[in-house]
């Protein structure tokens, strides 16, 4: 004989003894209905945070190894604050007068790394905030670890005809990658032509997280 359940849950706003009837299946999946779109709730606690690089730096025409064209640091303290990257972007500012293709690629690194020194201020928070405030370094050209490359994403191409901007490259990381208390990621553009140059950057969130 199966006990029966009663789920409820206290609904944000409503006082501590206001509750819902929460609904499962005969397996006991869960059944909800999203109520916003997807990164809402993530953006509403003003824990999102993005910033990229000004001066545009040449692709690699081979794999990346111990030079990235921007390193994101986590320099929170130990047991602080995890960086959940939500997106990595590139923009060709500077394109050869040749066809191209090009791509993003990212690299995961342990602690070990040497602290840097901040070099890129967050600059754009997902809630309009005026100031970052968080502990977060972005550095340009860092000398890292080769902790393991891979190609994130599709390629881009470029405007092939002149010197002129274009080809932005995004990749949907949504959490997949973590970024613990003085661990980094990096990242970099891996070309088909020399010349290309590109900005890059990251967006993520920060939240206290048990890793174990």
């Amino acid at each position: 004989m199966s006990l029966a359940r009663l789920m409820k849950a206290l609904y944000r706003g409503g006082g501590d003894d206001i509750e819902n009837n929460l609904s499962s299946d005969k397996r006991q999946n869960l059944l909800v209905a999203q109520g916003a779109l997807p990164y809402v709730e993530m953006s509403r606690r003003g824990i999102g945070a993005q910033a990229m690089t000004t001066a545009a730096v040449a692709a690699l025409v081979v794999r990346p190894s111990t030079v990235a064209l921007a390193t994101l640091f986590n320099n929170e303290p130990e047991g602080g604050k995890i960086y959940v990257v939500d997106r990595a972007f590139a923009f060709n500012l500077v394109s050869t007068a040749a066809q191209a293709r090009h791509g993003i690629w990212l690299c995961s690194h342990p602690k070990g790394l040497v602290t840097p020194t901040n070099e890129i201020t967050a600059r754009g928070s997902y809630t309009a905030r005026a100031n970052y405030g968080g502990r977060a370094f972005l550095v340009v050209d860092m000398t890292v670890t080769d902790d393991g490359w891979f190609p994130w994403g599709t390629w881009g191409d470029v405007e092939p005809t002149g010197v002129l901007p274009g080809g932005i490259l995004t990749v949907h990381i949504e959490g997949r990658l973590l970024v613990p208390p003085q661990c980094g990621v990096s990242g970099t553009v891996v070309s088909s032509v020399v010349g290309n140059t590109f900005t890059f950057g990251f967006s993520w969130y920060e939240m206290q997280l048990d890793m174990a």
